[in-house]
């Protein structure tokens, strides 16, 4: 029921009285009267608050754009927007709110009317914003005659409805509130649907997610216990949306449909500690996001550009979230927004009859595809003919090859998408590097020559040296020049030496945070090149030596790696106390957030992922120059790149810390349930506690599970107990139970759970080496039939 009008004696101190209007808001807190009115200013003005003070309505100022007529959640300090009035005309500052007879009236700073409530003519009593979110106007009776729940703008609170004919319009971007690329619409039909909003321009809407319930579906409704579901007109749930079996009375809860397409739910603790807790995505495995992968959802033709624009791709990477990447050769046309595609960063290939095929090559992209676009469709020929074919023609920019059949596809070329669920694999045509526009061809050079040949029997000749000489004279006597000039690490290596303002400037102030340890934290950046690379720096604590030289030699050791499962080295700061290392970037996270996440990745991607670890502890171990011990393998120092392959990362990092860094007890290296039982006596260490670490994150590879889990049942808490349990018994079906495609290999279930408890037994003189587990990982050395499994082995 609706609350009832303010006391008269209320209303006149309201009205009349001398003080500023902050400080009647102040005192009024959720409830607003006729004559009510809000200024924008860059000065903190007092918002119209609800009664638990939860929500706060009034001007939000975004960035320098100008401000926002919202609703917010008031109590984080995220200041959340829930919904908001002008998202395409944003106002500046002296803009007003007021509220009379005909509601709520937003006008600039030269009067003139952005937006107002539509009441159809019934007039407005007074308003109130309440303690859902939701912001009501009422009539003279207190009646409602206006609410912000039913003009939604991306987001739905809890108790919140949206009837037939109301949608949700994504923003634009993460900070940019106008109205984007998305809709999310309960049509007139009852059918609920996701559809591209004019994308790119001009383009017809496409729907990439239906509910398929025509004729039936009535509302959609957010209860206060987390479930979002389709309703028909009698209540019968027709389909949910998501849905949580926990309370959700601590959390405060949101809907949205964001940037990306993707519409999600989330929730944040209440009374947290602010810096630690925030807005985390609430999925389930049998209810994902909607859709769970926007790449390949949008796919239809009229898409055009599909969710990355023209001649982009579209990825899913760290925490289910679109990645929008050029493909080599192409850069981002507006690198702040990606969506609008990429463009050629080479001199395309001339049609004028000539032959200039040998100046370009192919860049290969396996599981990527541009499904469509393609103007000629090969069957029954190779790779190499494909190729060949693409080379021949200058219209040809791209060759998608999949089973023997090659489609030839122009610029731009659209709806690309790299998944696992795409075979085959795409061909970029790029310019060779030595023949890019302004590279001199052949008779360039001879003139080049000739003109050099000139120089060097003349006085010309003579008066260059002077001044090359006088020049290098003032560079070394100017000890600015000193400065900037790039230091060569160590002959037969190729790393970096950043400045720290130059890794400051490439992090945007070490902004984005990837992940945080005990002794580092890593940040995204950007290289400042034109193809603008991203990286992964990783900023160091605490180091066995503040020493320049120390620092340096173990940095050269690392940089010396090169193999295909190691996360590369780039770069690296040694400047004053800052120690910084510089790495490629990893765009598909870690291997603890694949197994460990809400889906089960395929058996056969997580076979693949055990090999390259295993092939890469093989080259620390016995390739390299110098052997490195990891010490800490586990999932979270095990990435993956674009295509999914196991990077081993922090390798040799042991060598740059101190000994008491990633401890678990006095003297020992690793990570609790990883470490190897030498560790706990004062036994010699060698490669051998990685081989440990290996066979734990084989069986969590094997299983999806990680090696401890308190809330499994008593016999199952343990996973390399509980493994050696079950083959012991013959009963591994149990450890792979619901993965089809493991029940259908259970032969190598078997091999890998073997290959596993040889690789974790106490003795390390038992273990395998790498290059071992290796071979047999890969069958080419039989599996011998492991000794028993002592049951404590895991319990650290």
């Amino acid at each position: 029921m609706a609350s009832s009008p303010l006391p008269w004696n209320l209303l006149y101190l309201l009205l009349f009285s001398p003080f500023p209007q902050s400080s009647a808001i102040t005192c009024q807190t959720h409830r607003i009267t006729k004559g009510f009115s809000l200024t924008a200013s860059f000065n903190k003005h007092v918002p119209l608050e609800s009664p638990s003070r939860e929500f706060a309505f009034g001007f939000q100022r975004i960035k320098s754009d100008g401000f926002l007529l919202a609703v917010w959640l008031n109590k984080i300090p995220e200041k959340t927007i829930v919904w908001s009035a002008n998202r395409d005309n944003l106002v500046q500052e002296g803009s007003k709110v007021v509220l009379n007879d005909s509601g709520l009236i937003l006008t600039d700073q030269t009067d003139k009317r952005i937006w107002h409530t539509d009441t159809f003519g019934v007039g407005v009593s007074y308003g109130e914003i309440l303690n859902t979110g939701n912001l009501v106007l009422y009539d003279q009776i207190s009646a409602i005659s206006w609410q912000s729940f039913n003009e939604p703008t991306d987001t739905l609170l809890p108790k919140q409805i949206l009837s037939r004919g109301k949608s949700l319009v994504a923003r634009y971007s993460e900070d940019n509130y106008s109205s984007g690329r998305f809709l999310f619409m309960l049509e007139s039909n009852g059918n609920l649907v996701l559809y591209t909003r004019n994308f790119p321009q001009n383009a017809p809407n496409y729907a990439y997610w239906k509910s398929e319930t025509e004729g039936s579906g009535f509302q959609v409704m957010f209860n206060e216990s987390g479930a979002i579901y389709l309703q028909a007109k009698n209540g019968n749930i027709l389909k949910y949306l998501s849905m949580t079996s926990s309370s959700m009375k601590d959390f405060y809860q949101r809907a949205i449909l964001e940037n990306d397409g993707v519409f999600r739910q989330y929730v944040y603790p209440k009374g947290g500690d602010p810096t630690s807790s925030g807005w985390h995505e609430f999925r389930s495995e049998s209810l994902p996001s909607i859709p769970p992968n926007i790449c390949t959802s949008i796919s239809g033709e009229d898409t055009a550009g599909g969710a990355c624009g023209f001649n982009s791709y579209c990825r899913i990477g760290v925490n289910q979230r679109r990645t929008c990447s050029c493909p080599s050769g192409y850069t981002f046309i507006d690198p702040s927004d990606p969506v609008k595609g990429c463009k050629q960063n080479f001199e395309a290939q001339s049609c004028d009859g000539e032959d200039h095929d040998d100046l370009f090559e192919f860049y290969s992209m396996e599981q990527t595809d541009w499904p469509y676009g393609d103007y000629q469709h090969f069957k029954e020929v190779d790779e190499e003919w494909c190729k060949k074919a693409c080379l021949s023609d200058c219209f040809c920019a791209v060759a998608i090859f999949r089973g023997r059949e090659c489609w030839k596809k122009r610029v731009p070329f659209a709806n690309g998408m790299m998944d696992p669920s795409l075979s085959g694999k795409a061909l970029i045509k790029v310019r060779k590097n030595d023949s890019s526009p302004g590279h001199p061809d052949k008779n360039d050079r001879s003139v080049l020559v000739l003109i050099g040949s000139l120089l060097l029997s003349g006085s010309v000749f003579m008066n260059l040296l002077l001044l090359l000489a006088a020049f290098l004279v003032a560079f070394y006597l100017n000890p600015k020049s000193k400065a900037i000039q790039p230091n060569p690490v160590a002959s037969g290596i190729n790393l970096q030496v950043f400045t720290y303002e130059e890794l400051n400037k490439a992090t945007n102030k070490f902004n984005e945070q990837l992940g945080n340890g005990a002794f580092a934290t890593v940040y995204k950046g950007v290289l400042p090149s034109e193809d603008g690379n991203l990286i992964a720096v990783k900023k160091l604590h605490h180091l066995v030596s503040e020493g320049e030289r120390e620092f340096k030699a173990e940095v050269i050791a690392i940089g010396r790696t090169n193999h295909r499962n190691l996360v590369q080295l780039i770069g690296f700061c040694n400047e004053d106390q800052h120690r910084l290392l510089v790495y490629e970037f990893m765009s598909n996270g870690s291997l603890a957030n694949f197994i460990f996440g809400p889906s089960r990745p395929n058996w056969h991607r997580r076979m693949r992922t055990a090999q390259g670890t295993a092939r890469g502890l093989f080259y620390l171990h016995e390739e390299c120059s110098i052997q490195i011990i990891h010490c800490d393998i586990k999932p979270q120092n095990i990435l993956l790149d674009d295509f999914y392959t196991a990077r081993i990362s922090d390798f040799g990092l042991a060598k740059l810390l101190k000994k008491d860094q990633t401890r678990t007890t006095t003297g020992i290296r690793g990570t609790r349930g990883y470490v190897a039982p030498e560790w706990f006596k004062n036994l010699p260490v060698s490669a051998k506690v990685d081989v440990y670490s290996f066979g734990i994150v084989l069986l969590e590879l094997i299983c999806c599970r990680k090696n401890f889990e308190a809330e499994a049942q008593e016999n199952q808490m343990i996973l390399s107990d509980w493994a050696y349990d079950c083959y012991h018994d013959r009963n591994l079906k149990l450890l792979v139970e619901n993965d089809e495609e493991a029940m259908a290999d259970i032969k190598r279930v078997e091999k890998y759970v073997m290959v596993a408890i040889w690789c974790i037994q106490e003795d390390p003189s038992l273990r395998p080496t790498m290059k071992e587990v290796t071979q047999m990982l890969e069958e080419t050395i039989e599996v011998a039939v492991p000794p028993d499994l002592p049951s404590f082995t895991s319990s650290f």
